[in-house]
């Protein structure tokens, strides 16, 4: 009788690690390559939100409820969900089922290692006083993080649009031409925005072709812009 439950308890131990759900414990420096895929929209400094909220001291955080974040969907400030290591797991492997009716774009981590890894990274880049590193592709886009701070080719002094096209000229004396859908107009009004009236031109897309003028105010952007042909 000792010897069957011994042999049921090995097997049910086999089971366990065959499972989809078990995981090893997860590794740090393999999470922050996942975080990768999280980069582009979050950060991991206090109230530097992006498209999402900051992620510093999320655990134990409630859903929703950073105060300098502005966008929650209203699904998410009453969900009541309260971030743990179990509903942090929940919302990565799949965050529609863990809260349905979000705006969150992202489709889930269906692989339990590569979550185990991001959330151990996550649990340590995100304590209170950590201070967060600013490594290449960690923090999305590619592009220039303090606009305050510009190249002469970075920094506009004119914008003219004839017909289809806008002109873009830098304070490096150089105009660039763009097709008008191939031209987006942005504002920045945190501390790394551009200064007044110094916007920035920042490249965006694999062919060279589209930018992106960053303003530090709506406003600026109908003054910028002039309309001769």
């Amino acid at each position: 009788m000792l010897r069957t439950s011994q042999t049921a308890i090995v097997i049910l131990a086999i089971a366990a690690m065959l499972s989809p759900a078990f995981t090893a414990d997860g590794s740090a420096d393999q999470g922050q390559r996942v975080f990768g895929a999280c980069a582009g929209c979050h950060s991991l400094e206090p109230n530097r939100n992006m498209t999402g909220p900051s992620l510093a001291a999320v655990w134990n955080r409630k859903a929703g409820a950073l105060p300098s974040f502005t966008r929650y969907s209203p699904a998410l400030k009453s969900s009541g969900v309260v971030w743990n290591d179990t509903t942090l797991d929940s919302w990565i492997t799949n965050p529609q089922h863990l809260i349905p009716g979000n705006v969150m774009t992202f489709a889930g981590i269906q692989n339990a290692q590569h979550r185990a890894d991001l959330l151990a990274f996550l649990k340590q880049a995100t304590q209170p006083g950590h201070i967060p590193q600013r490594a290449a592709g960690m923090m999305g886009g590619g592009g220039k993080e303090n606009l305050k701070k510009l190249d002469p080719i970075e920094r506009v002094r004119a914008i003219r649009h004839c017909n289809d096209t806008y002109r873009v000229t830098t304070a490096d004396g150089k105009t660039r031409d763009f097709w008008e859908r191939n031209l987006r107009f942005k504002t920045d009004s945190s501390s790394e925005g551009p200064e007044k009236g110094a916007p920035a031109i920042l490249g965006a897309g694999m062919a060279g072709d589209r930018a992106s003028v960053i303003f530090s105010a709506p406003e600026e952007i109908s003054e910028l812009i002039s309309h001769p042909c």
